[in-house]
């Protein structure tokens, strides 16, 4: 819930004061972000990181440079994947020895779900059919359908409303159901599903669930281990502030670790991978789940990201982001009242990620008119302006100037420009 001193506050100087008393204002020192800019797109890249360019130096000069291969075994790169998912475990609540930081988000749901329906195709074989959100990253619903194409005519992947899914899947659910796979935080409206229920009510069902936790790693509190959850992947370029493309992770409940299949078995993932043997043999534990050779440059500045996430209180890093998008729905209601302004995050905080969405038909022109300002969110399809709020380095003078700069933005038409109008290819 909201703390008393976190209620709507009706100018900028007590913005600043909730700036001033925040026990989470250090953090932001530990970021790098240009002067003159409100950076609110971190649930699409973070910050960079003090010390990133440090890091990848030393490890270009001196891990590489003077200890060349060496340093597989002198400077630790063979265990980064390892070390890298210890901390992600301590964030996402996985367990000592569940987690690895390895390839991408898409990979490791190709892998997870494979290995899921393998499990699946042993113990309920006539279970075929993999369900995930309509509203999920494009991506995760691009792979299940790759795979089930793969697998044959037999499987089949169907896609769900959101509504459905918090209802429990009273209408989706059935003996031919083998897997569902959930986006933790719509990526769009920043919607939050509740992971201990709803994995229950997948279970029940008979069928495995793999949540996706890009949009929610690092910014709330996650127990995968408590809620029963199978398998979750995830990446670490959003709230973990790894950097750009820097690697994800897969974790897989203790159960299930040795029953895990890896589709993708390169030598990375041998029990004994320098014996060089011709035939695979799948280590025990979570370095099955690897594949091949590691990117150390970016596994080692994305550590630390990870270092800073794991010094925060997340109870706090929650409550502060509550506190932030409360503000920021406040304010949008009560100054963008006079314009086709919709609030599609919901408002109950137990169904709301840490950010917030807003449609306008003009959306993109928005956006675009926006960043000039250095006020920087993103914009999605259709007429979605997303602003991410990430605690560690959000303010709540940034909530204010923003929705202050969205007014005289739509009052002044000052989006319909041309330059507003001409769109790159990342939007």
């Amino acid at each position: 819930m909201t703390t008393p001193e976190h209620s709507t506050p009706r100018d900028r100087k007590a913005c600043e004061r909730l700036d001033a008393e925040d026990p989470l204002r250090s953090f932001k020192d530990e970021f790098i972000l240009p002067p003159d800019t409100i950076y609110l797109d971190g649930n699409s890249l973070g910050a960079r990181t003090k010390g990133a360019a440090e890091r990848a130096q030393e490890v270009i000069e001196d891990e590489w440079g003077t200890g060349l291969i060496r340093s597989w075994n002198t400077a630790g790169w063979f265990d980064l994947p390892a070390t890298l998912g210890e901390k992600v475990a301590g964030i996402v609540g996985g367990g000592a020895g569940s987690t690895v930081v390895t390839d991408t988000t898409s990979i490791n749901l190709f892998k997870a779900a494979s290995a899921a329906l393998k499990m699946q195709a042993t113990d309920a074989p006539e279970r075929r059919v993999i369900l995930t959100q309509r509203e999920n990253f494009p991506s995760d619903i691009y792979m299940l359908q790759g795979l089930a194409e793969q697998l044959g005519d037999d499987y089949e992947v169907r896609l769900v409303d959101d509504e459905e899914v918090t209802a429990g899947f009273p209408n989706t659910m059935s003996d031919e159901v083998a897997l569902v796979v959930l986006t933790h935080v719509n990526y769009r409206t920043g919607r939050l599903f509740e992971m201990e229920s709803t994995t229950s009510a997948i279970h029940a069902g008979g069928a495995m669930v793999i949540w996706d936790l890009c949009h929610s790693a690092g910014a709330l509190e996650i127990d995968l281990a408590g809620s029963g959850a199978d398998m979750a992947i995830g990446c670490t370029y959003k709230f973990l502030n790894g950097g750009p493309g820097s690697p994800a992770f897969i974790w897989v409940a203790e159960a299930l670790q040795n029953r895990f299949t890896q589709p993708l078995s390169g030598w990375w993932g041998h029990a004994k991978p320098f014996e060089m043997s011709p035939d695979y043999a799948p280590a025990d534990g979570i370095r099955r789940y690897l594949t091949g050779t590691q990117g150390v440059i970016s596994m080692s500045v994305a550590e630390l990201g990870l270092d800073i996430a794991a010094r925060a209180d997340m109870a706090a890093v929650r409550a502060k982001s509550l506190a932030l998008s409360d503000l920021f729905i406040d304010l949008i209601e009560a100054r963008l009242s006079d314009h086709p302004v919709d609030i599609v995050t919901p408002r109950e905080h137990e169904h709301r990620g840490s950010q917030v969405s807003i449609t306008h038909p003009e959306g993109f022109a928005i956006m675009s008119a926006l960043i000039e300002r250095g006020i920087i969110g993103d914009y999605r399809e259709p007429e979605v302006l997303r602003f991410g709020l990430t605690p560690l380095y959000t303010g709540f003078t940034d909530v204010w100037d923003t929705v202050e700069a969205l007014r005289d933005i739509l009052d002044n038409h000052a989006w319909d420009a041309p330059q507003h109008k001409v769109r790159g290819a990342v939007t």
